[in-house]
């Protein structure tokens, strides 16, 4: 799917992409990312479809997507939080 009828679709289910992003606990760069590639992950797309035809036949989809509890996932690769220990702490009996 390309990222324009990817956007026409979430026009369809009446939700922005922050929101959208915000909903699925996706972080937006990732989706606005999309962008520039012209294509959605088959993933991204069939729930944006889902949202689309959900909205249709009103079922509040963001209410659904909301029980589900998702959690945003957070950065857990190298360099992403990780301090350097100091080894070489310097012993408090040691001033003496």
């Amino acid at each position: 799917m390309t990222f324009i009828e990817f956007k026409k679709l979430l026009l369809d289910a009446e939700i922005s992409v922050p929101k959208f992003s915000r909903l699925i606990k996706v972080n937006e760069k990732n989706i606005q990312s999309y962008k520039k590639k012209g294509k959605v992950p088959n993933t991204i797309a069939v729930i944006a479809t889902c949202f689309a035809a959900m909205h249709k036949a009103d079922i509040d989809y963001r209410r659904t997507i909301e029980e589900l509890g998702l959690e945003q996932k957070t950065k857990k690769g190298a360099g992403f939080g990780h301090k350097k220990k100091n080894l070489k702490e310097p012993a408090a009996d040691q001033e003496k």
